[in-house]
């Protein structure tokens, strides 16, 4: 009995912790391509580093695999323009030097098609 508890539990630890999906990364250039996964196996974020640091696009997506975010490092750095989008709206913050110095929001607009047979 105390074995077929024993096999168990390892079964179950072994199943439990082997769907955690390890992030993946590739050298390119000077660069180094990051993808971190969700635990469903879905993309959670794809960047890029630069000696350590998060530089050049970043992008996130949700566990189904809709964009929520975008934007650009610059050495660690938030710089320019990062869009993030949920179900009502997009958001466009302009950072300088990792600081926000702007934000804009785009409310989703409720679109009503008519057909007519002519």
């Amino acid at each position: 009995m105390k074995t077929l508890i024993s096999i168990f539990c390892f079964l179950f630890a072994t199943i439990t912790f082997g769907q955690e999906v390890e992030p993946k990364y590739e050298r390119i250039d000077d660069l180094i391509r990051a993808t971190f996964y969700h635990d469903n196996g879905e993309i959670n974020q794809v960047g890029y580093f630069k000696r350590g640091k998060p530089h050049g696009e970043w992008v996130s997506y949700d566990l189904d695999g809709n964009k929520l975010s975008e934007g650009n490092y610059d050495m660690g750095i938030k710089t320019g323009k990062w869009s993030f989008w949920n179900d009502k709206a997009l958001s466009e913050v302009n950072y300088d030097n990792n600081e926000i110095a702007d934000v804009k929001v785009w409310e989703q607009e409720t679109v009503i098609v008519h057909t007519s047979d002519k």
